[in-house]
């Protein structure tokens, strides 16, 4: 700057070398470079070798579009009279393909997200053989880790929403949902038109009903594919079982949900790396611009609807499957989770899982015996129920009598009805307590005959109401045979 404000001022090459201290030479140099617009001071480039091969460098870059290699293209140009050395020609093609990449590099506005407006939602299957055995799908919102059963087709986002709430957002979500990616598997998108995604019409009917809107990932975006797949590697480092983390498998999906919440606990709790803030904390300002979930479901999400008949059964997929039978005759929802078939009733008080059932076949039906009340006892269990007036005195001595008239009705006594009329007189001559106690003996040893009541009753009534005799280690009612030595004895004497 010297020598150019020396030569401004005396306008002559000789006078400004005088004043700067250097030579005319340098003087003229610099002069001469300002005019042509180079920077002061900026070395001049000379001259190269490499120079006439300069254009059929570029055409090999732009043809490449920025992927030929530096001797590759050595190679070219040597078989085209190149005499320089390899190292020229990688400087060379180095500079032309960072010029090549520099115009046509792809430019990505950081994203600033609004509080409250959106919610990133993300499956994530894990192996089968773990969590359950079916195979645990985390449902990760967000930062968050939600665990969640696998749901069918177009059916993912709506039972989530009724049944984990302990999102991103608890207490309310966002007015968009952007899904992980554009497939085609019928949960969001259908199929692709022209580029552009058609959606699910159970999808977005879903969004209508939780006041969402709901969108897809770009592949290779990293304002939306990327914070998606941001969440995902979280939760694997921190949550899938891998020999890189060294986390043991789960032995049951409780320990999935227990290591789910701890996780979700600890990132929300310290403080992120790019806000400083601590997340519980910011949430609990955004919380302020959510819109609150309805707290009725949106039905698709609980499957089909069916009719419980008479026997407390509903048909899905060709097998029978039982409910309590308290929703006899009611509507339920049915629908298939894995090997399972789970069923709902949706009712005032919300949506609850009335049955859980493992998949059969047709003509196996699937009974729960806690369904139904206790089975009405059978035939030879029916108590007695008195229907006249003979029948009710008779009924009325006891619960002897009651044994009786059952056990001369299984043994097949005849004149039943005489007999009980019999039992009423002597009721009222010998008491009914006693009466009911002979009744009793009378059904335990099966004397179902005309006088043998009766003679049970003088029998008691002689022996002074003592106990019955009955078969022990001190006595035995087998009969002896004393009367028969006293009747060979008679004979003798005769």
């Amino acid at each position: 700057m010297n020598i150019l404000e020396a030569y401004d001022l005396t306008g002559s090459l000789r006078d400004a070398a005088e004043l700067a201290g250097c030579s005319h030479h340098t003087v003229a140099r610099y002069v001469a470079g300002r005019e042509r617009g180079r920077a002061p001071g900026a070395p001049a480039r000379r001259p190269g070798v490499i120079d006439p091969f300069l254009p059929k460098l570029e055409e090999l870059v732009d043809r490449s579009r920025g992927k030929i290699r530096a001797d590759v293209a050595h190679d070219k140009i040597t078989a085209m009279g190149y005499a320089g050395s390899e190292r020229t020609t990688r400087r060379a093609v180095a500079g032309l393909k960072a010029a090549w990449h520099a115009g046509r590099r792809r430019v990505h506005r950081p994203w600033v997200p609004e509080p409250g407006m959106q919610s990133r939602v993300r499956l994530r299957r894990r192996p089968g053989d773990r969590a359950g055995g079916d195979g645990a799908v985390l449902l990760l919102a967000g930062m968050v880790a939600v665990p969640g059963d696998r749901p069918a087709a177009g059916q993912d986002l709506a039972e989530r929403g009724r049944r984990d709430r302990r999102g991103a957002a608890p207490g309310g979500r966002g007015a968009d949902v952007p899904a992980d990616r554009q497939r085609e598997d019928g949960t969001v998108t259908v199929e692709h038109v022209a580029g552009l995604p058609v959606r699910n019409a159970a999808a977005v009917e879903l969004g209508r009903h939780y006041g969402l809107t709901i969108a897809t990932c770009v592949p290779y975006d990293p304002a939306s594919k990327g914070g998606s797949e941001s969440t995902v590697k979280l939760a694997k480092a921190d949550l899938v079982p891998a020999e890189a983390n060294l986390r043991p498998a789960y032995a049951s999906f409780a320990e999935l949900e227990t290591a789910c919440l701890e996780f979700c606990e600890q990132v929300n709790a310290r403080p992120h790396r790019v806000t400083r803030r601590v997340p519980a904390e910011m949430l609990g300002e955004e919380r302020d611009r959510l819109h609150p979930v309805p707290e009725a479901p949106f039905t698709l999400a609980l499957g089909v609807t069916r009719t419980v008949d008479a026997m407390s059964l509903v048909a899905f997929e060709g097998g029978q499957y039982s409910v309590p039978h308290q929703l006899a005759g009611q509507l339920v929802w049915v629908r298939r989770h894995g090997g399972q078939v789970v069923i709902t009733r949706a009712g005032t008080a919300g949506v609850a899982e009335v049955a859980r059932h493992l998949v059969t076949t047709p003509g196996s039906p699937r009974v729960d015996d806690a369904h139904y009340p206790p089975a009405p006892p059978g035939a030879l269990a029916r108590v007695p129920k008195a229907r006249t007036r003979a029948e009710a005195e008779f009924l009325a001595i006891g619960d002897g009598a009651r044994l009786w008239l059952a056990e001369a009705a299984a043994a097949g006594a005849t004149r039943v009805r005489a007999k009980m009329a019999q039992a009423a007189q002597l009721a009222v001559l010998h008491g009914a307590a006693a009466t009911d106690r002979a009744l009793g003996q009378a059904a335990a040893a099966g004397r179902f005959a005309d006088r043998d009541l009766a003679l049970i009753l003088a029998h008691e009534a002689a022996a002074g109401g003592g106990e019955p005799c009955r078969a022990g280690e001190q006595a035995t009612l087998a009969q002896g045979t004393a009367a028969w030595a006293r009747h060979g004895g008679q004979e003798a004497s005769r």
